[in-house]
């Protein structure tokens, strides 16, 4: 079970990429999130972001037990689901109205730097369930980054589309 748990929570080792496993992370869930929209539409990418957080709590759980570090940098399944969150409003939009979803690319670009800024800066929320210091904190602190991101990226597309264009 440990090297399940180990090929989850590193997305089979990309959390061993130096240096900045977590932005490599994020950087490995651009793709996969482009492919589960593109096999399902928003549908299957807001499953894929259950199905992946409760996977990657159960081996974040398994790689933390019985240790002193409750956030080693090579977990990054924690960056996955929040950069597949953070990708959710550029999924809805495009599976609603029938779009290519590459056609929103600055909001993918949007949605990737401000998932990574939020989730270094972690203000407020985030940072509270970063210091919950278990196996939870570690997969919610990138829940809430992802989900200010994705407000985010609403927020920059209804003022292009809004008030810029």
């Amino acid at each position: 079970m440990k090297g399940l748990a180990k090929l989850i929570a590193t997305l089979a080792g990309v959390g061993y990429i130096r240096p900045a496993p977590g932005t490599w992370g994020s950087l490995v869930a651009l793709p996969w999130g482009w492919l589960l929209h593109v096999l399902g539409g928003f549908p299957l990418l807001l499953l894929g972001v259950v199905v992946a957080f409760a996977k990657g709590w159960w081996a974040t759980a398994q790689m933390t037990k019985d240790s002193a570090d409750h956030d080693p940098s090579e977990i990054v399944v924690d960056e996955l689901v929040g950069q597949w969150i953070a990708l959710l409003p550029l999924s809805y939009a495009a599976w609603s109205m029938g779009l290519n979803i590459l056609v929103m690319w600055p909001g993918w670009i949007a949605a990737f730097a401000l998932f990574r800024l939020f989730d270094i800066l972690k203000p407020g929320p985030v940072g509270w369930a970063d210091r919950r210091g278990d196996a939870l904190g570690v997969m919610l602190d990138d829940v809430i980054a992802g989900f200010f991101a994705a407000l985010g990226v609403l927020v920059l597309a209804g003022l292009y589309h809004g008030i810029l264009t």
